[in-house]
């Protein structure tokens, strides 16, 4: 069984419809499920998944309780480091969901910076992330982080600026020059 990292962007209440067929495949096919507790795309998808009455799913959060966990299924608390405010909170549990995937499916709205440094750390370890891109209705799929770079350079100037805050030294460091 393949594990499947879902995730995107908070601001996303309706996921294209190419994205649901892809999660009816990944359902059919019996695949793992790693998934965030946010709200937006994480809990839309959350919500899909419980219509199906699918099992095989693991959610992630890093507060003391899951926000979204609407299948009531296994969840996964990983505590952020001390002193985390803000994105950073969420983001040691978004590094363990890509650690432990063989695979990804982001919908991005094209802005977002947690979501892009989500394909980015799946890039860093090989795994292949499909990434439905709302705001340029454009579907990709990630191999590598030359791919990534393709993408974050469609985006512009200003959501690079804001993924590249948001970037531990880390992962700057394992970027090719």
């Amino acid at each position: 069984m393949a594990m499947i990292f879902l995730g995107g962007s908070r601001d996303i209440f309706e996921l294209p419809a190419p994205a649901i067929e892809r999660i009816g495949s990944i359902v059919a096919q019996e695949h793992g499920v790693l998934i965030g507790d946010a709200p937006g795309a994480d809990a839309e998808m959350q919500g899909l998944l419980a219509g199906y009455g699918y099992e095989h799913v693991g959610v992630f959060h890093a507060g003391a309780e899951p926000r979204n966990n609407l299948g009531d299924w296994a969840a996964y608390h990983i505590p952020p480091p001390d002193g985390a405010k803000g994105f950073a909170v969420h983001a040691e549990k978004d590094r363990e969901m890509a650690r432990r995937a063989d695979f990804g499916l982001m919908v991005w709205d094209g802005v977002s910076p947690g979501t892009c440094l989500n394909v980015l750390r799946l890039a860093l370890l090989a795994s292949p992330c499909v990434v439905y891109d709302t705001m340029r209705g454009r579907v990709a799929t990630v191999h590598n982080t030359s791919d990534w770079r393709a993408m974050l350079h469609n985006a512009g100037v200003a959501v690079r600026r804001k993924v590249e805050a948001r970037m531990t030294e880390d992962e700057r460091q394992a970027l090719p020059a």
